[in-house]
């Protein structure tokens, strides 16, 4: 079954499946289609469905005329029925793994998504898990529910993890050009996933077990957790001593070695970053370790938004206002620039701060023209034009995501406003009226 299935895929004849259309599984469509594989979508989001199979792109960095060219040539089809997984030769699955309330990795997808595929799967199928999750959730969780098929792994069916990496709206970065670590349960899964991937993407990164590639995943995330941790503090700490925190890191980052700048702001955002951790925490308590640098620096950065809350209500009382009955205008709440990634940004526990404390609350996002209903945050909000008359009513304008259109009206923007709350460091150049501007 191996040969036959690694022939296929090397003659692009093997069918591909891809499990969640969103932000990691429609750019791997993408790139499998646009290798020449034949790619059916599933997601349970008929919405979803009905939008690609139109030609319809609802991620902004994914071009819709790419998506229409692919489903136009039959490359493509999004569907929601899952029965037709038995008719694909590799399976991918790309579902969330969020958090619960407290803290501990909600796995209710990857299990769910399991049972679905093992009531369908049949020999010569190969499966990877692509979800970022704790090292042994492959072979712990994923294949003991594919195995109820009574089929066994490495021999009737083939089973590997490989961790997302994507960058929303990076020029430099796409699917294709950023290497791809595959670590399958046995040898032939490994090599069976590594042919997979080789097919489209430029480099593969082979490791020893699915472990090693889950864990891979969470050091990259962890890494960037921890030192962006280290740069919230020390700016909270430097902002006491009066000191600016932007021009300590560029003063140091002009050493030639040993140091890599990161950058504070106004909490984590994305998928990856402030969830990640958690889910090796909560695994190492398996063998009575506690991650105590890990969690230290998920208190941090989950503290950020507190402290910006705080920084505006300080700002305000300053100038003789209360934050209750005081409009505030939230200028970006995409969790990065530039794009429309709402994912785990921070300017939803910003808002609902705010709104606590009884705040009038509106938001800018020239990308998220309204916030779209969240496990978590429910609110009912459009975006508000960024025109003087909304700049000048409101009494406090607090910047959470430094979008290109932001930064080259920055000066403009703090004309028109009466008080800048700035947490990306926005407003650096500007040279008239910085007696308005707070930093936080």
């Amino acid at each position: 079954m191996k040969e036959d299935l690694e022939r296929k895929i090397r003659g692009k004849e093997a069918r591909v499946g891809v499990i969640g259309l969103g932000y990691v599984g429609l750019p791997l469509v993408m790139g499998f289609a646009g290798s020449g594989f034949e790619v059916v979508g599933f997601d349970v989001d008929g919405k979803k469905v009905e939008s690609l199979n139109s030609g319809q792109s609802y991620i902004g960095h994914i071009p819709s005329d790419q998506i229409a060219q692919l489903v136009q040539g039959g490359r493509f089809k999004a569907t929601a029925d899952f029965d037709l997984l038995g008719d694909v030769d590799c399976i991918i699955v790309c579902v969330p793994t969020p958090l619960t309330e407290a803290k501990e990795p909600d796995l209710s997808y990857i299990e769910g998504t399991a049972q679905s595929i093992s009531s369908r799967l049949r020999g010569g199928q190969l499966v990877v898990l692509e979800s970022t999750t704790y090292p042994g959730t492959t072979e712990e969780v994923v294949l003991p529910i594919l195995e109820q098929s009574g089929l066994k792994v490495g021999t009737d069916f083939f089973l590997a993890y490989s961790p997302e990496r994507e960058d929303p709206g990076s020029k430099r970065y796409s699917t294709r050009n950023i290497p791809k670590v595959v670590g399958g349960l046995t040898k032939s899964c490994t090599e069976l996933a590594d042919a997979l991937y080789s097919s489209f993407v430029e480099k593969t990164v082979v490791v020893s077990s699915a472990r090693v590639a889950e864990s891979a995943k969470l050091l990259e995330n962890i890494y960037r957790s921890v030192n962006i941790a280290l740069v919230n503090e020390l700016k909270m700490l430097f902002q006491r001593m009066g000191i600016d925190i932007w021009e300590v890191i560029e003063a140091a980052a002009t050493k030639p070695f040993g140091f890599e700048p990161f950058y504070p702001g106004p909490g984590l955002g994305g998928h990856c970053i402030p969830i990640d951790p958690f889910y090796l925490s909560w695994k190492a308590r398996e063998f009575d370790f506690c991650t105590r640098f890990i969690e230290l620096a998920g208190q941090i950065n989950t503290s950020v938004p507190y402290y910006v809350v705080e920084r505006l209500t300080i700002a305000l009382n300053d100038r003789q206002k209360s934050v209750k009955g005081s409009k505030v205008l939230v200028l970006g709440v995409a969790y990065k620039p530039d794009v429309d990634d709402i994912r785990e940004s921070p300017a939803m526990r910003i808002i609902e701060l705010l709104r606590r404390r009884g705040a009038l609350v509106g938001y800018n996002d020239p990308f998220i023209p309204r916030l779209p209903m969240m496990r978590r945050y429910k609110f009912t909000m459009v975006s508000e034009p960024l025109s003087e008359a909304v700049l000048s009513q409101s009494d406090c304008v607090v910047v959470v995501t430094d979008h290109t259109e932001y930064r080259k009206k920055a000066q403009w923007i703090v004309d028109n406003s009466r008080l800048i709350v700035d947490t990306r460091n926005l407003t650096r150049s500007v040279t008239r009226n910085r007696d308005r501007i707070v930093f936080a």
